[in-house]
């Protein structure tokens, strides 16, 4: 029989209930505006302090002892994750110049192998790009290893790949590697000719690396102390890391620098910007003396992405355009072409055609091109959707009508996930809440086959007994206090009968205009067969329904995000599909900033809060301009430091500040000691406010990962082992540890 929460609080209060760690209080003070916050527990930010290590080690044993009686559901879900994955599995081949490279997986081991096998060219373009028949388990003629993450991960603590690249000419291969959870990589360069590493080695860089065409040069990415990418620098091959040459440095602290190679590779692209306004420049490969030159300044405050490539005219001659991707006079972006003697005038004397009109229903998320199309990512209806269009006549009124790759869900994510600039398909990536990631070639439109042609590559097979139609996803819209209708994405097992017993799941995020796609996840098919109904909250400050969506959520009206997840909380509670008191919220980083504000503000509507790196020291943390990635995010929530507006607004909902006498409900907060986005301290500070201040009996806990970063630890299997820790949780605390009659493994 499933126990109720009731029982299970019952159950706990007669054992004899663990003793949580309590932190001393070091009274420190914080003035701004003349306003003075006094935090007791910010000497836990110290994270060289044995102190503090050992204040985490007692909240891990706490954690360990209160969730003990959850560990048979733990290993339970953890079964049927690994059931229903197949573990030696490969990726579907993507073709790069000369080679087709894929990744393998292998039973029994943590990480992926990178490989490669030489590519054919018959003169037949689909032909040539139709990827080589592969098998799990089996090696193919000519196969080649560029990478074995279980032998660079042996011996240490924790193993990501930063970002890698290969020559034009397939001969050296580069890989970044981070063994702390920090973030900061260690570039390495591998020969493949001969299986050697060159002595080039360079530490402490950001994500992404790039060869030069010509193959002499890398280019990398640097952070500050602050953990802001702001440097681009280029290493020639055999010289001293010491000489390399910083090709753009970004000074600017509130502005994020990346860069990448242009589709045709004539031009290293830097991106600066922020959510609200960026800048391009633009660094030609085929001078050498060339300087970098500036698109359009970020002083026109543009939000614009810049794409440049050679035009074939009417008369056959090729010629330089930019393609702009830009919310000028667009909130929602339109794509534009422009010709790069109009940037050098003023901006409003500038004349760019039109290739993608604004739509108030439509958001433009980017263009990019191939040799023969464009190819534009749009989200209509909440939904993410590809549209293409040949370049001929691009710009003018005799341009193509754009062809879009047709699927038969309504629900669903659709995305390019790889194209070459030369190649005849461009590869997309499928998924559903109930479909398992599928890859797809499209064969770009011709004069013969006008509406292209999809190709299916592979669908990710599921295990045990997994049947799509165990499963219903619909879309329902709450009602907003406000007026607002918030969508909604409810998924269930279909046996669960709308008689209000069930159990409910209330996920978010709401920030970065972000949006929360549907997409298959096995973890939450375990929640599922227990009976949870599942609900995505797509709540303002996400980008589902347009830009307007996501600037009605962030700074001064941020606190829309929170009050939809109340009531999106609500209509569950009065959908008919679940019992109100059965009901539990999920969210992580930005997401568990949410998880804070909605336990402040709601504490009664929820059984469980679980909080998965949470930013909950929110305003803390934009005050100090020196921790990670603090001045980035004031475009994102406002700059408290010179605006008292923003400041009293940022105390009002930071869910630190907030904790209040109330009865709280079962809290896990879920984080990791080298996380460099939202820094353990956060969590640690949190957990004790509310244990100082809960009026209830229901235990908190910190759960910390002391070999991880931001998306805890690494390997596959200690992954599971997480997601299972986080739904063992939820599930126990809403009392549906028990699986639905005929459901679960196969």
């Amino acid at each position: 029989m499933t126990q109720t929460p009731l029982q299970d609080s019952a159950t706990s209060s007669a054992a004899s209930s663990p003793t949580p760690p309590v932190a001393k209080k070091v009274p420190h003070e914080r003035t701004h505006h003349g306003d003075t916050f006094v935090d007791n527990y910010e000497w836990l930010r110290e994270k060289e302090s044995a102190e503090v290590v050992e204040h985490l080690r007692a909240e891990n044993a706490y954690q360990e002892e209160v969730t003990a009686h959850q560990e048979p559901l733990r290993e339970a879900i953890f079964q049927e994750i690994k059931g229903r994955t197949q573990e030696t599995d490969l990726s579907v081949p993507n073709r790069k110049d000369g080679w087709w490279y894929f990744s393998r997986s292998v039973e029994g081991k943590e990480y992926g192998i990178q490989c490669r096998v030489r590519a054919q060219d018959s003169g037949n373009p689909v032909a040539d790009w139709t990827p080589p028949a592969v098998e799990a388990g089996v090696e193919i003629p000519g196969e080649e290893v560029l990478l074995d993450g279980n032998i660079e991960a042996e011996g240490k603590p924790f193993f990501s790949v930063g970002g890698s690249a290969v020559t034009v000419d397939g001969t050296l291969y580069a890989y970044a590697v981070d063994n702390s959870g920090d973030e900061r990589f260690t570039l390495r360069i591998k020969d493949l000719r001969t299986g050697e590493l060159l002595p080039d080695v360079i530490e402490n860089i950001f994500y992404g690396v790039s060869f030069s065409p010509d193959g002499t040069r890398i280019f990398y990415t640097v952070v500050d102390d602050s953990w802001r990418p702001y440097q681009v620098k280029s290493h020639v091959l055999g010289t001293p890391v010491s000489d390399d040459e910083v090709i753009y440095q970004e000074d600017d602290v509130a502005m994020w620098l990346g860069f990448e190679l242009s589709s045709d590779r004539r031009h290293l692209v830097l991106g600066i910007g922020c959510s609200e306004y960026s800048e391009t420049r633009l660094l030609r490969f085929d001078d050498p003396t060339a300087a970098l030159t500036t698109v359009i300044s970020r002083d026109e405050r543009v939000l614009y992405e810049a794409e440049p490539f050679l035009l074939t005219g009417p008369d056959g001659e090729k010629s330089e355009r930019i393609l702009l991707t830009h919310n000028r006079g667009a909130i929602n972006s339109m794509v534009s072409l422009a010709d790069p003697a109009e940037l050098a005038k003023p901006l409003a004397e500038q004349h760019w055609s039109t290739v993608v009109e604004h739509s108030d229903d439509v958001r433009v998320n980017g263009a990019g091109v191939t040799s023969t199309h464009l190819i534009v990512s749009v989200r209509k209806d909440t939904i993410e959707r590809v549209q293409v269009m040949g370049l001929a006549a691009l710009g003018t009124p005799a341009q193509e009508a754009p062809v879009e790759p047709a699927f038969d869900e309504e629900l669903y994510t659709a995305g390019v996930g790889g194209s070459d600039y030369e190649a005849p398909v461009i590869r997309l990536g499928y998924t559903s809440y109930f479909t398992p990631s599928r890859v797809y070639d499209f064969v770009l439109p011709t004069p013969a086959q006008p509406a292209g042609e999809l190709l299916l590559r592979k669908e990710s097979p599921v295990l045990g007994g997994y049947d799509g139609s165990d499963y219903v996803a619909t879309r329902e819209w709450a009602d907003a206090s406000d007026g607002t209708r918030v969508p909604l994405s409810v998924l269930r097992h279909k046996d669960v009968k709308q008689d209000s017993t069930a159990a409910g799941l209330v996920y978010g995020y709401g920030s970065y205009e972000l949006s929360m796609d549907p997409g298959f996840g096995i973890a939450r098919l375990s929640l599922l067969d227990r009976g949870v109904v599942f609900v995505i909250a797509h709540i303002r400050g996400g980008g589902e329904l347009g830009r307007h969506w996501y600037e009605d959520g962030k700074k001064l009206t941020k606190k829309n995000t929170f009050t939809d997840f109340v009531d999106a909380t609500d209509w569950l509670a009065n959908s008919g599909w679940v019992d109100p008191s059965r009901i539990a919220a999920l969210g992580g980083s930005a997401g568990g900033l949410l998880m804070g504000a909605v336990a402040n503000l709601a504490p009664e509507k929820y059984a469980a809060v679980v909080a998965q790196v949470p930013f909950v020291d929110a305003l803390t943390t934009i005050l100090d301009p020196e921790l990670p990635l603090s001045a980035l995010e004031w475009e994102e929530w406002g700059n408290p430091i010179t605006d008292p507006d923003v400041y009293a607004y940022m105390k009002s909902y930071s869910p630190y500040e907030n904790v209040h006498s109330v009865a709280y409900p079962k809290v896990a907060a879920v984080t990791s000691f080298n996380d460099t986005r939202v820094l353990y301290v956060e969590p640690a500070k949190w957990v004790q406010e509310l244990r100082n201040k809960t009026t209830g009996t229901e235990p908190v806990v910190m759960k910390i990962e002391m070999d991880g970063g931001h998306g805890g630890a690494s390997g596959r299997y200690v992954q599971w082992r997480e997601r299972a820790w986080d739904y063992a949780f939820i599930a126990d605390s809403l009392g549906a540890k028990d699986l639905l009659p005929g459901a679960g493994l196969k």
